[in-house]
């Protein structure tokens, strides 16, 4: 499955840069920019759209994989689920260099996206598909709060950075290198696909009190009239300082 250039259809036929998410409502609640709440903030990310046949790379008739039902808990419960009783303390703002899901071979550098004029999270530049982004309006990976990273599923030529991210499990780590010369790691608590048009943004993107990370692309099912319906959403909490 993968993205053709023309994507992509926004909910209301609107379209917009292949890759992008709606960001709706995105002030803060106490008015102190990317290191306030988040709030209610509705995302639908776009990558992916359109199934293209050909290209240079063989992809499974199936697609990308798909998580099992392994939603992830309300932060409150993460330790519940495997994760340490206590975990690092936050560190101090430092823009992401790369990530890494050892158990899936996901391993690529990450850019700064932001927003675009009209409000949607703009994409990692389409020429570079093993390119993941790190949403700027959001805390660092390992500040206390949640980070967001977002990588395409596919593109008209393959695989995409995120193409196996559906396959992660609970338990996985993923190792964020930050520029000041440390790694955050994260251990994974929840994996899931959730719809686009009923996207949970509070329990996706609340604070829960900790450094947490999300690592977002297209899955669920898909139609060559919309494309992917929903998106794999990847939970996991700071566990490891290096």
């Amino acid at each position: 499955m993968r993205r053709s250039d023309d994507d992509t259809a926004g909910p209301n036929g609107a379209g917009r840069p292949a890759g992008a998410a709606r960001a709706a409502g995105a002030a803060r609640p106490d008015g102190t920019g990317r290191h306030g709440a988040w709030g209610v903030i509705a995302v639908v990310l776009l990558i992916g759209v359109h199934l293209v046949r050909g290209g240079t790379e063989e992809i499974s008739a199936e697609g990308p994989p798909q998580p099992l039902a392994a939603a992830a808990p309300d932060g409150a419960r993460a330790a519940a689920v495997g994760l340490p009783a206590s975990v690092p303390d936050p560190l101090p703002p430092s823009t992401p260099v790369g990530v890494r899901v050892p158990a899936v071979r996901i391993d690529a550098p990450v850019t700064e996206v932001g927003l675009d004029a009209d409000g949607w999270i703009e994409a990692p530049p389409p020429e570079d598909d093993r390119l993941a982004g790190w949403f700027s309006g959001a805390v660092t990976p390992g500040e206390r709060g949640t980070a967001v990273v977002v990588g395409h599923v596919d593109t008209p030529d393959g695989r995409a950075v995120f193409y196996d991210l559906g396959a992660v499990g609970k338990g996985h780590r993923v190792e964020i290198a930050r520029r000041d010369g440390r790694t955050a790691v994260f251990t994974v608590y929840g994996v899931e696909v959730v719809p686009k048009d009923a996207f949970p943004a509070e329990r996706v993107y609340g604070d829960a009190g900790a450094p947490e990370l999300r690592l977002i692309t297209c899955g669920g099912t898909f139609t060559e009239a919309n494309g992917y319906e929903g998106n794999v959403v990847v939970s996991a909490r700071l566990t490891e300082v290096r």
